[in-house]
Parts: structure tokens; C-alpha cells; sequence
């Protein structure tokens, strides 16, 4: 299956791209390697072969999922520039004041 410019353009068009005349030329070829390649892939007779959905024999090894206490907030607090009722202070970002 080759791919034609046209298609690049507008999948590039669609993407709001925009490509000297070279450079799509070199994109056409590149994307009709890769569907070259993809097309191999279907071609690969997978009859018989095991789904892989892990490539090592590793069984349960996520730990379990307990609950621990966390760090005491007067703690976390001694950390920070500036804090204000048990809350981290910080630099507004957006001014309401500003104009846009």
C-alpha cells in the first residue's frame, strides 16, 4: 500500500501542519515505510503462539496494600516558608486585578 502525498498533506493539514515541498516528499516516504513495516507484521502467521501479556514469570509481586499513619502536619508545616491555618502559603499566580 503506498501513500501518496495528497494523503500526508491532509493528515498534515489536519494536524495544522504546514511542510515545504521537500519536506513532505521525505515525510511521504517515511510513513509509507513504516505502513511497509505494519503490513509485515500482519503477514507473520501467529497460530499457536501464547498471548504474552508479561515477558517474565513474575506472580504477585505488588506488596500489600496497608494503611500507614502519615507525618503529623505540625511537622510538615516546619518546612514551609509560610503557612497560615494548617494550609501551605503561596504567590497567587492570577491576579483578578490584571487585565488580560
Amino acid at each position: 500500500m503506498a501513500i501518496s502525498e495528497g494523503k500526508v498533506a491532509h493528515v498534515a493539514g489536519l494536524a495544522k501542519l504546514a511542510f515545504s515541498e521537500e519536506k513532505l516528499q521525505k515525510f511521504t516516504g517515511q510513513m509509507d515505510e513504516i505502513i511497509n513495516m505494519v503490513q509485515q507484521l500482519s503477514d507473520v502467521d501467529t497460530d499457536g503462539v501464547e498471548v504474552t501479556t508479561h515477558v517474565t514469570d513474575s506472580i504477585n509481586t505488588m506488596r500489600e496494600d496497608n494503611a500507614v499513619k502519615g507525618t503529623a502536619r505540625e511537622l510538615l508545616m516546619k518546612n514551609v516558608p509560610e503557612h497560615q491555618d494548617g494550609f501551605i502559603k503561596v504567590p497567587a499566580i492570577i491576579d483578578e486585578n490584571e487585565e488580560a
